[in-house]
């Protein structure tokens, strides 16, 4: 059975776009400390709904609505254990459920094609289990920042438990996503251990630094050292600084997944700015090393279309 650790070596996959940005076009109010999670149990259908428009327009990986659902976030709010931990299960199995019927109707339309000898093999579609930082729980902005003045420790503890209940869902794997310094993803590396499903880790940066200053070779090497991790790189990030950060990975495939452009405005909760054009700099990516290629906030399933038909060429052959 092709893994997705297969599928890397094989790459590269293309990542979908923002879960927030598609529900917010949808008309749902995301004001909320939960963001998107809420609708985990509020809305489930919008959320898959997002899944299957970005694999429609040609992402091979959805990353789940799980980023900040948490069983310290989700108390907060009065919603028990259990019922947490239901809600971190589901976030897999929507994506779940959106992957196979892509690939059934992919299927279907390789075999009409195949009577006229120009079908092609269906593609495999993945699921990540996103895994969002500390300050995700938050919902202040700190997954920006870093350093919350926790310990690894305690870190540790606070992420164990959710990785566990996502593990049971059996995603293909962990998206550990924005994670802003190198105390936090120590902590993450330490909590995937024994788990049995890969990761993949990406950074918040500030140019070639983390978040909270650290340098990024630094950090890349931190990612490289556990044998759990397939893919290291940087995500929710201004496109144009992702090509340098790219160049420090080594050793392991690249992923990068930035924003669409622009500012964030805190105060109107909106983005300022025109965006960019990242289809446009995925060639870049690719020469330096990415494997794993999409977007993030304000990356719709019209960048994602434009980025597959990008990519396309490169993996025309596989």
């Amino acid at each position: 059975m092709t893994t997705f650790r297969d599928a890397l070596a094989a790459g590269p996959l293309v990542l979908d776009g923002g879960m927030s940005n598609e529900l917010e076009a949808q008309g749902h109010d995301l004001s909320g400390t939960l963001w998107s999670a809420r609708l985990l149990r509020d809305d489930p259908d919008a959320i898959a709904a997002v899944h299957r428009a970005y694999f429609a327009a040609g992402a091979q990986v959805a990353i789940t609505a799980g980023y900040q659902a948490t069983y310290d976030g989700f108390a907060r709010l009065g919603i028990s254990r259990a019922e947490t931990t239901a809600l971190l299960k589901r976030s897999v199995s929507l994506a779940r459920e959106a992957a196979e019927a892509a690939e059934a109707a992919e299927a279907a339309e390789a075999a009409e094609a195949a009577e006229s000898t120009l079908g092609e093999s269906p593609r495999r579609r993945w699921v990540a289990a996103s895994v969002g930082p500390y300050g995700a729980m938050l919902a202040d902005g700190s997954e920006y920042r870093g350093d919350y003045g926790l310990s690894v420790a305690e870190l540790t503890r606070f992420h164990r438990p959710r990785l566990e209940a996502l593990a049971e869902a059996a995603p293909d794997v962990f998206a550990v996503e924005t994670v802003p310094d190198l105390r936090e993803a120590e902590a993450v590396l330490i909590a995937l251990d024994g788990l049995g499903i890969p990761a993949w880790l990406s950074y918040s940066i500030r140019g070639t630094t983390t978040s909270a200053g650290q340098p990024l070779a630094e950090a890349f090497a931190l990612a490289r050292s556990s044998d759990a991790v397939v893919a290291t790189g940087v995500n929710c990030a201004p496109a144009a600084d992702a090509t340098a950060a790219l160049a420090l990975v080594g050793g392991v495939p690249g992923v990068v997944y930035p924003n669409g452009g622009g500012v964030w405005d805190a105060a109107t909760r909106s983005w300022l700015g025109a965006q960019d054009e990242i289809a446009d700099l995925a060639p870049a990516w690719l020469r330096a090393g990415a494997l794993l290629v999409g977007g993030c906030c304000r990356v719709g399933p019209a960048e994602i279309a434009e980025l597959a038909a990008r990519l396309r060429p490169s993996t025309a052959d596989r």
